[in-house]
């Protein structure tokens, strides 16, 4: 079994579309282990981030994943990484696949609807930036 992390991102929750969402990462056989509902701070997203911060969007990103409501979670299953990436689809929602859920719910590039680690050390620091050891069991 493999672990990985993803955020709703807040244009997903504001719309409505978190309940859709995790019907779709549950049909594709993930199992929750843990999730929560919160808002981050600028300064919080920036140290999410903190990878991006030379890159030009970094301002913007961490403008936008501190302006609502997000939903961290971990998710596990085999190949966990790779699966929910394919599930997720292009980050670009104009080149993803049909039946991601960029495709069908992203707005644009940046207004993606979900964020997933993009490898296990990525997982790791993802997961253990917001959710504590005793949160996991």
């Amino acid at each position: 079994m493999q672990r990985t992390f993803s955020i709703i991102k807040p244009d997903a929750v504001r719309k409505g579309h978190t309940g859709a969402v995790l019907a779709m990462i549950e049909k594709a056989s993930f199992q929750l282990v843990a999730i929560k509902k919160l808002s981050i701070s600028k300064r919080q997203a920036a140290g999410f981030y903190a990878v991006h911060a030379q890159r030009p969007f970094f301002n913007s990103l961490t403008d936008f994943m501190s302006s609502g409501a997000i939903f961290v979670m971990v998710l596990e299953k085999e190949n966990a990484i790779a699966d929910l990436r394919k599930l997720m689809g292009a980050t670009n929602p104009a080149n993803a696949e049909e039946g991601t859920i960029r495709k069908k719910f992203a707005g644009s590039i940046e207004e993606n609807t979900i964020h997933g680690s993009d490898a296990e050390e990525t997982a790791k620091f993802e997961i253990g930036y917001f959710f504590a050891g005793y949160e996991l069991a």
